[in-house]
């Protein structure tokens, strides 16, 4: 079961990596709809993957009850050894592509938040920023 689970993981791993690579794509294109769309996909793989991971630890938890005098590594067959080092890899790799993604998102926020308020002038009221209350805000000129 510890190898089923193991590589359900590196799939839906895979597939993070992968839909957040499309997401980046589109962002750089101002495709944002495509993003939306995905996200409801991109939640289901991070809940599995959270479930897998939890079978994962039972799995090696349930191997190291059964067998207390041996260590782990004792406990696992190389293509095991090889899953859970390809596991660390991938989690690095979603780690990194993650941050280059927040760091799009961020940009491209800085930017709409940038022209809103060009578009609309705000003031603080304490520590809220609210419209400005002069009834000129936006004016046509034709």
């Amino acid at each position: 079961m510890l190898s089923y689970h193991l590589k359900s993981a590196l799939n839906d791993l895979r597939d993070l990596i992968e839909i957040t690579k499309q997401d980046m794509a589109d962002i750089k294109e101002a495709k944002h709809d495509p993003q939306f769309d995905r996200l409801s996909l991109k939640d289901e793989k991070i809940k599995s993957f959270e479930t897998k991971k939890a079978m994962i630890d039972y799995e090696i938890s349930t191997l190291m009850t059964a067998q207390p005098q041996k260590e782990l590594p004792e406990l696992l067959n190389e293509e095991q050894h090889q899953m859970l080092s390809e596991l660390k890899e991938l989690l690095t790799t979603l780690r990194d592509v993650n941050k280059q993604y927040a760091k799009l998102v961020l940009s491209v926020s800085n930017l709409y938040n940038s022209f809103l308020e060009k578009l609309v002038p705000t003031e603080m009221q304490g520590y809220n920023k609210v419209a400005s209350k002069n009834p000129s805000i936006l004016e046509v000129r034709v």
